[in-house]
């Protein structure tokens, strides 16, 4: 099994697991247990060390494996909204991969298919621009 196979698979069981309401159950009772054990250990520096240590930690791990999941998932649903574009007759087959433009190219975009709807032209597929055409209108 390659490292990406094994990474992707302990990142789907960390962020299912993470994404359970038991899991929050036990953090928060972790949480309390500490906040309760305050009072015990003098609320001594050992005792902040101890929660600042672990939070820090676990918050530092969970960014990778939660970005992870969010990649996949991102990349499968272009992948099934890219199927549709190619499937329905009137969708326009230019559209497939323009989640690769810049931020700015996508907005502008949106900007002008909001332009054409707002117009009407969206009920006339020969007045429907390309998405180069769109790109160089707006």
């Amino acid at each position: 099994m390659s490292v990406d196979a094994v990474f992707t698979k302990i990142a789907s069981r960390c962020a299912h697991i993470m994404g359970q309401p038991q899991t929050f159950m036990i953090a928060m009772a972790l949480v309390v247990i500490w906040a309760a054990s305050g009072p015990v250990l003098h609320y001594s520096d050992t005792w902040q060390l101890i929660v600042n240590t672990a939070t820090t930690v676990l918050t530092f791990l969970a960014v990778f494996l939660i970005q992870n999941s969010q990649n996949r998932d991102g990349a499968a649903m272009q992948a099934k909204l890219d199927e549709i574009l190619r499937s329905l007759e009137k969708a326009r087959e230019q559209f497939v991969g323009i989640e690769h433009l810049t931020d700015a190219q996508i907005e502008e975009i949106r900007h002008a298919l909001e332009q054409d709807i707002e117009a009407g032209d969206s009920r006339n597929r020969t007045t429907i621009p390309s998405v180069e055409r769109l790109l160089q209108r707006y």
